[in-house]
Parts: C-alpha cells; sequence; structure tokens
C-alpha cells in the first residue's frame, strides 16, 4: 500500500468535506497530529479507525487502502489487490520475526561460549580457539539480522515517499534506530532517516 497516495486522498477528502485536521480529529478522539501524520504518509489510521474515518469522510475502506476513488467496475479488482498487500505484508512481518529469532539464538549461542571460555577450566590455546569460534558465531548472528532486515520489506525516503532496497554498503554504513536507518535514496539523491517498512 503507498501511505504517501492514501495520505494525500485522506486530506483531499477532508477538504472536501470542509473540515480542518483539527476537527477531523476531534470527531475520531485523535489528536490533529495524528491526522497530519496519515496525510503526510508518516503512519496510517489504526484498524479501529478505518471505518470511523471512512464513515466522517464518505469513502469506503477499499478506497482508503487504494488512495482513489473506486468506479464500481473496478471495485472487485481493486479489493483483491488490497487483500493480496495486507497478506504479502503479513508474510513478511513473519518472515522478518522468524529470520530475527534465528539470529538472536545464534548471536546467544555465541555469547554463551565466550561465557562458557571464561568460567570453564581449560588450556590458552583452548580459550582462544573458543572464544574465536563464538566471535564468527555471533558475527553470523548479527549478519543474518542485518541481511533480514535489508532484503524484506523496503525503506522509504522522508522526502519525497519512494520506496527502494539500498545496497549492503550503504545499508551497514548507515546509521540507525529501531526503526530507521539513514540512506540516500536513488530518486530524489536526498539523505535522511528512512523507515523500514515491510511491503514494496
Amino acid at each position: 500500500m503507498d501511505q504517501v497516495k492514501i495520505g494525500k486522498f485522506i486530506s483531499q477528502m477532508r477538504k472536501e468535506k470542509g473540515l480542518t485536521q483539527k476537527q477531523l480529529g476531534e470527531e475520531l478522539l485523535i489528536s490533529d497530529k495524528t491526522v497530519s501524520k496519515w496525510e503526510t504518509g508518516k503512519g496510517m489510521p489504526e484498524v479501529s479507525l478505518m471505518l470511523p474515518l471512512c464513515e466522517k469522510l464518505g469513502i469506503n475502506v477499499n478506497e482508503l487502502l487504494t488512495g482513489e476513488r473506486i468506479p464500481e467496475e473496478d471495485y472487485k479488482k481493486k479489493a483483491e489487490e488490497n487483500i493480496m498487500d495486507i497478506m504479502r505484508e503479513k508474510e513478511e512481518s513473519i518472515k522478518k520475526v522468524i529470520i530475527e529469532a534465528v539470529a538472536f539464538v545464534i548471536t546467544l549461542a555465541g555469547m554463551s561460549l565466550i561465557m562458557v571460555a571464561g568460567l570453564a577450566e581449560l588450556g590458552i590455546w583452548q580459550r582462544g580457539l573458543l572464544i574465536a569460534i563464538a566471535v564468527i558465531v555471533m558475527a553470523g548472528g548479527i549478519a543474518v539480522g542485518a541481511m533480514a532486515d535489508m532484503s524484506i520489506g523496503t525503506f522509504e525516503c522522508k522526502h519525497c515517499g519512494t520506496r527502494f532496497v539500498p545496497s549492503a554498503t550503504s545499508y551497514i554504513f548507515g546509521a540507525h534506530t529501531i526503526t530507521r536507518r539513514r540512506l540516500t535514496c536513488p530518486k530524489c539523491g536526498k539523505r535522511s532517516y528512512c523507515k523500514h517498512r515491510l511491503t514494496h
């Protein structure tokens, strides 16, 4: 789903209804900042708010998720596309959780080996070998986690909304938070903290 397109559509429908962001927020019992976040493509309405939002804007959920008015003859096709997008996003999310769990277990195994090397009565060469194996195992776990984060889904440019998969080099050297990574957009060329999205 294209969050930027959906955001512009919410903004357009709100204006057509003669509502300010604050008025729409008050009717939905949320802040105008939340409405602004939707309209700028930086977030999506929670599932519990979708029906009330659609009711206020005079649209249906299918149109909301598509980000445009849908002619009757295209309604079924768009509904199927939206369902497939949601299923794809759920599948990608499950994949990411599984890979990250595997990466965590591998890293934990490496840490356990370091503890064993520190606590067990071993010779110097045995201790050194165990620590070397532990470092390799932990590096493998971190690499698996990083590859999952990089390959599952895309990163969305803060400026133009383009979604892209970064190169391994730009990913590795990009400063990051839990959900964002500092990358250069291949379309607009601007460098910013791009949000990780599970869909393409």
